[in-house]
Protein backbone atom coordinates (compact mmCIF):
# COMPACT_ATOMS: atom_id res chain seq x y z
CA UNK A 1 0.00 0.00 0.00
CA UNK A 2 1.29 3.18 -1.30
CA UNK A 3 2.24 5.53 2.07
CA UNK A 4 0.95 8.68 0.60
CA UNK A 5 -2.44 6.65 0.02
CA UNK A 6 -2.53 5.59 3.03
CA UNK A 7 -2.24 8.79 4.71
CA UNK A 8 -4.75 10.11 2.47
CA UNK A 9 -7.47 7.63 3.34
CA UNK A 10 -6.48 7.36 7.16
CA UNK A 11 -7.04 11.00 8.64
CA UNK A 12 -10.42 12.26 6.44
CA UNK A 13 -12.11 8.97 7.21
CA UNK A 14 -11.89 9.16 10.66
CA UNK A 15 -15.01 11.36 10.80
CA UNK A 16 -16.56 8.75 8.93
CA UNK A 17 -19.11 7.12 11.22
CA UNK A 18 -20.34 10.45 12.75
CA UNK A 19 -20.86 12.12 8.99
CA UNK A 20 -22.81 8.52 8.06
CA UNK A 21 -25.40 8.60 11.18
CA UNK A 22 -25.94 12.25 10.18
CA UNK A 23 -26.65 12.15 6.71
CA UNK A 24 -28.69 8.61 6.95
CA UNK A 25 -31.19 9.94 9.31
CA UNK A 26 -31.39 13.68 8.21
CA UNK A 27 -31.24 12.97 4.38
CA UNK A 28 -35.11 12.62 3.01
CA UNK A 29 -36.15 9.35 0.96
CA UNK A 30 -36.26 10.33 -2.20
CA UNK A 31 -36.21 6.52 -3.17
CA UNK A 32 -40.05 6.84 -2.35
CA UNK A 33 -40.43 8.94 -5.87
CA UNK A 34 -40.20 4.86 -7.10
CA UNK A 35 -43.69 3.86 -5.85
CA UNK A 36 -45.37 5.01 -9.06
CA UNK A 37 -42.90 4.04 -11.57
CA UNK A 38 -43.97 1.45 -14.76
CA UNK A 39 -43.26 -2.05 -15.21
CA UNK A 40 -43.58 -4.89 -13.54
CA UNK A 41 -45.87 -5.74 -10.83
CA UNK A 42 -44.12 -6.91 -7.80
CA UNK A 43 -43.33 -9.74 -5.37
CA UNK A 44 -41.60 -8.92 -1.80
CA UNK A 45 -40.86 -11.56 0.37
CA UNK A 46 -39.78 -10.56 3.44
CA UNK A 47 -37.65 -11.82 6.28
CA UNK A 48 -36.61 -14.66 4.71
CA UNK A 49 -33.96 -16.73 6.91
CA UNK A 50 -30.63 -17.37 5.25
CA UNK A 51 -28.66 -19.25 8.21
CA UNK A 52 -29.70 -20.90 11.19
CA UNK A 53 -26.35 -22.25 12.63
CA UNK A 54 -25.23 -21.99 16.28
CA UNK A 55 -24.95 -17.93 16.34
CA UNK A 56 -28.18 -17.46 14.49
CA UNK A 57 -29.34 -14.04 15.02
CA UNK A 58 -33.06 -14.31 14.60
CA UNK A 59 -33.19 -10.48 12.85
CA UNK A 60 -29.74 -10.16 11.48
CA UNK A 61 -29.77 -13.33 9.53
CA UNK A 62 -32.47 -12.95 7.56
CA UNK A 63 -33.24 -11.27 3.93
CA UNK A 64 -35.48 -9.72 1.38
CA UNK A 65 -36.63 -10.94 -1.90
CA UNK A 66 -38.00 -8.43 -4.50
CA UNK A 67 -39.49 -10.12 -7.38
CA UNK A 68 -40.66 -9.42 -10.85
CA UNK A 69 -44.21 -11.19 -10.80
CA UNK A 70 -44.64 -14.04 -12.87
CA UNK A 71 -41.41 -13.57 -14.93
CA UNK A 72 -38.72 -16.39 -15.11
CA UNK A 73 -34.53 -16.25 -15.78
CA UNK A 74 -33.74 -12.81 -14.61
CA UNK A 75 -30.65 -12.28 -13.72
CA UNK A 76 -30.25 -10.74 -9.67
CA UNK A 77 -29.01 -8.40 -8.07
CA UNK A 78 -27.59 -9.14 -4.35
CA UNK A 79 -27.57 -6.00 -2.51
CA UNK A 80 -25.56 -4.97 0.56
CA UNK A 81 -26.03 -2.07 2.89
CA UNK A 82 -24.27 0.35 4.14
CA UNK A 83 -23.77 1.70 7.40
CA UNK A 84 -20.26 1.77 8.08
CA UNK A 85 -20.74 -1.84 9.62
CA UNK A 86 -22.11 -0.19 12.17
CA UNK A 87 -25.98 0.81 12.13
CA UNK A 88 -28.34 0.26 9.49
CA UNK A 89 -30.62 -3.12 7.87
CA UNK A 90 -31.96 -4.20 4.75
CA UNK A 91 -35.31 -1.85 4.93
CA UNK A 92 -33.43 1.18 6.73
CA UNK A 93 -36.58 3.49 6.64
CA UNK A 94 -37.87 2.21 3.74
CA UNK A 95 -34.77 2.99 1.21
CA UNK A 96 -33.39 -0.58 0.61
CA UNK A 97 -36.97 -1.84 0.06
CA UNK A 98 -37.67 0.97 -2.40
CA UNK A 99 -34.20 0.23 -4.23
CA UNK A 100 -35.25 -3.44 -4.17
CA UNK A 101 -39.08 -2.55 -5.97
CA UNK A 102 -37.45 -0.16 -8.56
CA UNK A 103 -35.00 -3.42 -9.41
CA UNK A 104 -37.38 -5.66 -9.63
CA UNK A 105 -40.55 -3.35 -11.38
CA UNK A 106 -37.19 -3.56 -14.33
CA UNK A 107 -37.05 -7.30 -14.71
CA UNK A 108 -34.34 -7.53 -12.22
CA UNK A 109 -34.93 -9.84 -9.14
CA UNK A 110 -33.30 -8.03 -6.15
CA UNK A 111 -31.76 -9.88 -2.73
CA UNK A 112 -31.48 -7.52 -0.10
CA UNK A 113 -29.56 -8.35 2.92
CA UNK A 114 -28.93 -7.98 6.80
CA UNK A 115 -25.87 -9.39 8.61
CA UNK A 116 -24.35 -8.81 12.15
CA UNK A 117 -23.44 -5.41 13.28
CA UNK A 118 -20.69 -4.42 15.70
CA UNK A 119 -19.83 -3.55 18.24
CA UNK A 120 -21.70 -6.78 18.64
CA UNK A 121 -19.17 -8.68 16.34
CA UNK A 122 -16.22 -8.20 15.04
CA UNK A 123 -14.31 -8.26 11.61
CA UNK A 124 -14.43 -11.17 9.64
CA UNK A 125 -17.79 -11.49 11.05
CA UNK A 126 -20.11 -9.26 8.50
CA UNK A 127 -18.12 -10.53 5.47
CA UNK A 128 -19.03 -14.33 6.89
CA UNK A 129 -22.65 -13.67 7.11
CA UNK A 130 -22.81 -11.96 3.86
CA UNK A 131 -20.75 -15.35 1.93
CA UNK A 132 -24.01 -17.02 3.90
CA UNK A 133 -26.26 -14.88 2.45
CA UNK A 134 -25.00 -14.96 -0.84
CA UNK A 135 -24.89 -18.79 -0.65
CA UNK A 136 -28.59 -19.34 0.53
CA UNK A 137 -29.31 -16.77 -3.09
CA UNK A 138 -27.33 -19.27 -5.49
CA UNK A 139 -28.82 -22.42 -4.26
CA UNK A 140 -32.04 -20.74 -3.94
CA UNK A 141 -32.83 -17.91 -6.20
CA UNK A 142 -34.14 -20.35 -9.21
CA UNK A 143 -37.38 -21.62 -7.12
CA UNK A 144 -38.12 -17.58 -7.52
CA UNK A 145 -37.59 -17.69 -10.92
CA UNK A 146 -34.37 -15.94 -10.52
CA UNK A 147 -30.94 -17.20 -12.50
CA UNK A 148 -28.01 -18.54 -10.08
CA UNK A 149 -26.03 -17.63 -13.01
CA UNK A 150 -26.31 -14.19 -13.34
CA UNK A 151 -26.17 -12.69 -9.67
CA UNK A 152 -24.65 -9.20 -9.37
CA UNK A 153 -23.46 -8.42 -6.06
CA UNK A 154 -23.56 -4.68 -5.22
CA UNK A 155 -23.46 -2.65 -2.05
CA UNK A 156 -23.06 0.99 -0.98
CA UNK A 157 -20.16 2.13 1.31
CA UNK A 158 -19.67 -0.21 4.06
CA UNK A 159 -21.55 -2.89 1.68
CA UNK A 160 -19.52 -1.96 -1.10
CA UNK A 161 -16.06 -3.15 1.10
CA UNK A 162 -18.05 -6.27 1.80
CA UNK A 163 -18.59 -7.16 -1.55
CA UNK A 164 -15.65 -6.57 -3.24
CA UNK A 165 -13.87 -8.61 -0.06
CA UNK A 166 -16.12 -11.03 -1.21
CA UNK A 167 -14.87 -11.34 -4.66
CA UNK A 168 -11.46 -10.11 -4.01
CA UNK A 169 -10.75 -12.94 -0.61
CA UNK A 170 -12.30 -16.32 -2.19
CA UNK A 171 -12.05 -18.02 1.28
CA UNK A 172 -15.26 -16.74 2.59
CA UNK A 173 -17.14 -18.08 -0.23
CA UNK A 174 -14.99 -21.54 -0.52
CA UNK A 175 -16.16 -21.68 3.13
CA UNK A 176 -19.86 -22.35 1.65
CA UNK A 177 -19.06 -24.33 -0.64
CA UNK A 178 -18.88 -21.77 -3.99
CA UNK A 179 -15.68 -20.05 -5.87
CA UNK A 180 -16.14 -16.41 -7.23
CA UNK A 181 -17.61 -17.91 -10.31
CA UNK A 182 -20.48 -17.70 -8.73
CA UNK A 183 -20.27 -14.28 -9.54
CA UNK A 184 -21.43 -12.13 -12.41
CA UNK A 185 -20.79 -8.77 -11.65
CA UNK A 186 -19.83 -6.45 -9.03
CA UNK A 187 -20.91 -2.98 -8.32
CA UNK A 188 -19.71 -1.04 -5.65
CA UNK A 189 -20.86 2.45 -4.47
CA UNK A 190 -18.95 4.54 -2.86
CA UNK A 191 -17.13 1.68 -1.11
CA UNK A 192 -13.70 1.68 1.16
CA UNK A 193 -11.37 -0.79 -0.19
CA UNK A 194 -8.43 -0.11 2.42
CA UNK A 195 -8.66 -0.19 5.92
CA UNK A 196 -6.12 2.09 7.05
CA UNK A 197 -4.28 0.74 10.39
CA UNK A 198 -5.84 2.36 13.88
CA UNK A 199 -9.01 3.24 12.91
CA UNK A 200 -12.57 1.80 13.06
CA UNK A 201 -11.23 -0.74 16.05
CA UNK A 202 -15.10 -1.44 17.11
CA UNK A 203 -15.28 -3.14 13.74
CA UNK A 204 -11.71 -4.25 12.84
CA UNK A 205 -9.50 -4.44 16.36
CA UNK A 206 -6.18 -2.87 16.59
CA UNK A 207 -3.98 -5.79 15.08
CA UNK A 208 -2.92 -4.10 11.59
CA UNK A 209 -2.64 -7.13 9.99
CA UNK A 210 -6.47 -7.84 10.14
CA UNK A 211 -7.18 -4.87 8.88
CA UNK A 212 -4.24 -5.05 5.82
CA UNK A 213 -6.41 -8.81 5.85
CA UNK A 214 -9.54 -7.07 5.65
CA UNK A 215 -9.29 -4.72 2.36
CA UNK A 216 -10.35 -6.05 -0.69
CA UNK A 217 -6.79 -4.02 -2.21
CA UNK A 218 -4.84 -6.34 -0.59
CA UNK A 219 -6.01 -9.58 -2.11
CA UNK A 220 -6.72 -8.71 -5.69
CA UNK A 221 -5.91 -11.39 -8.31
CA UNK A 222 -6.71 -12.59 -11.71
CA UNK A 223 -9.81 -14.29 -12.95
CA UNK A 224 -12.04 -11.47 -10.87
CA UNK A 225 -15.50 -10.74 -12.51
CA UNK A 226 -15.71 -7.56 -14.18
CA UNK A 227 -16.26 -4.52 -11.67
CA UNK A 228 -18.19 -1.04 -11.93
CA UNK A 229 -17.06 1.45 -9.71
CA UNK A 230 -19.31 4.36 -9.19
CA UNK A 231 -18.55 7.25 -6.58
CA UNK A 232 -19.60 10.71 -6.30
CA UNK A 233 -18.38 14.04 -7.46
CA UNK A 234 -19.44 15.48 -3.85
CA UNK A 235 -18.46 11.93 -1.93
CA UNK A 236 -16.67 11.49 1.72
CA UNK A 237 -13.23 11.30 1.66
CA UNK A 238 -12.08 7.77 2.07
CA UNK A 239 -14.93 7.02 -0.39
CA UNK A 240 -14.19 9.42 -3.63
CA UNK A 241 -12.04 8.91 -6.43
CA UNK A 242 -8.92 8.40 -5.59
CA UNK A 243 -9.56 4.83 -3.70
CA UNK A 244 -12.12 4.07 -6.73
CA UNK A 245 -8.86 4.76 -9.11
CA UNK A 246 -6.88 3.17 -7.58
CA UNK A 247 -8.80 -0.24 -6.73
CA UNK A 248 -9.69 -0.30 -10.45
CA UNK A 249 -5.98 -0.48 -11.48
CA UNK A 250 -5.17 -2.72 -9.61
CA UNK A 251 -7.84 -4.66 -10.88
CA UNK A 252 -6.91 -3.81 -14.14
CA UNK A 253 -3.46 -4.73 -13.81
CA UNK A 254 -4.28 -8.06 -12.95
CA UNK A 255 -6.32 -8.49 -16.03
CA UNK A 256 -9.53 -7.87 -15.00
CA UNK A 257 -12.28 -5.75 -16.38
CA UNK A 258 -13.39 -2.84 -14.49
CA UNK A 259 -14.18 0.49 -15.36
CA UNK A 260 -14.87 3.72 -12.70
CA UNK A 261 -17.28 5.87 -13.87
CA UNK A 262 -18.22 9.12 -11.14
CA UNK A 263 -21.72 10.37 -10.68
CA UNK A 264 -21.92 14.06 -11.11
CA UNK A 265 -24.37 16.89 -8.56
CA UNK A 266 -23.70 13.79 -5.89
CA UNK A 267 -22.97 12.90 -2.23
CA UNK A 268 -22.00 10.19 -0.95
CA UNK A 269 -25.69 9.51 0.17
CA UNK A 270 -27.51 10.71 -2.78
CA UNK A 271 -25.47 8.13 -4.61
CA UNK A 272 -27.72 5.29 -3.00
CA UNK A 273 -30.86 7.25 -3.32
CA UNK A 274 -29.93 7.76 -6.58
CA UNK A 275 -30.04 3.52 -6.85
CA UNK A 276 -33.50 3.35 -6.07
CA UNK A 277 -34.94 6.01 -9.11
CA UNK A 278 -35.64 4.90 -12.52
CA UNK A 279 -33.73 6.43 -14.89
CA UNK A 280 -31.42 8.39 -12.50
CA UNK A 281 -27.92 8.10 -13.96
CA UNK A 282 -26.78 5.41 -11.01
CA UNK A 283 -29.60 3.46 -11.35
CA UNK A 284 -29.30 3.54 -15.56
CA UNK A 285 -25.69 2.82 -14.91
CA UNK A 286 -25.87 -0.88 -13.03
CA UNK A 287 -29.15 -1.82 -15.18
CA UNK A 288 -26.85 -1.35 -18.23
CA UNK A 289 -23.93 -3.11 -16.13
CA UNK A 290 -26.33 -5.87 -15.65
CA UNK A 291 -27.31 -6.08 -19.44
CA UNK A 292 -23.90 -5.91 -20.84
CA UNK A 293 -22.34 -8.68 -18.83
CA UNK A 294 -25.41 -11.05 -17.66
CA UNK A 295 -25.08 -13.34 -21.14
CA UNK A 296 -20.86 -13.23 -20.97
Amino acid sequence: MNRWLSCRLTQPILPLLGLLALALFSCPTRAAETSSSPGFAVQAIKDVPYYQGPDFDKVKHKLDLFLPRGQKDYPVIFFVHGGAWLRGDKSFLGLYSSLGMSFARQGIGAVVINYRLSPGVRHPEHIKDVARAFAWTYRNIAQYGGRPDQIFVCGHSAGAHLISLLITDEHYLQAEGLTVQAIKGAIPLSGIYYIPEDIFPMVFGRDPEVHRQASPLTHVKAGLPPFLILYADHDLPGCDRLPAETFCKALRDKGNKAETREIKESSHIQIIFGAAIVNDPVSRAILDFVAAHKGA
